[in-house]
């Protein structure tokens, strides 16, 4: 039996304070330099664009750090919504064959019926014996929800 608190969503706790934590460095160390850049170095000078550039790099990594924290799975009812680094896809519960969390994988992984995998990166080694537990969360909904679908 599904209860309303198993469709909480998935996320990541280090990852997302790491990737938090990293993008607001990346503002303030690149932003610090781009302010700070000396107009005439000894043999460089370094120009308005140089310091945009500069700037525009931070902006760049914090904002790939801002994708990784927002990383996420969200289930419901129809299926799972997973929101990995690159791309979000939504599968059917009925789509799932299993969930895999072993051999040391850095993230659970789902099996799909189409010989797919699909790696559900809201759910991360990195978080120790919580990840076990939503690792198990999300196995529970796929065994529930996936078979009542195909028996239904």
């Amino acid at each position: 039996m599904v209860a309303d608190e198993d469709f909480r969503p998935f996320r990541s706790r280090r990852g997302r304070l790491v990737a938090t934590v990293m993008a607001v460095l990346s503002l303030v160390v690149f932003g610090a330099v781009a302010v700070l850049l000396p107009s005439n170095a000894g043999l460089t000078t370094w120009q308005p664009a140089d310091r945009v550039l500069v700037g525009g790099i931070g902006v760049v990594i914090a904002l790939v750090c801002w994708r990784y924290a927002t990383i996420r799975a969200v289930p419901s009812l129809d299926g799972l919504l997973v929101r990995n680094l690159v791309a979000t896809r939504t599968v059917a519960w009925s789509q799932v064959i299993d969930v895999e969390f072993g051999g040391g994988a850095p993230w659970v992984t789902l099996e799909l019926d189409d010989t797919d995998t699909l790696a559900v990166m809201a759910i991360q080694r990195a978080d120790g014996q919580p990840a076990m537990a939503e690792a198990q969360r999300l196995a529970g909904l796929v065994r529930d929800l996936g078979e009542a679908r195909d028996r239904g």
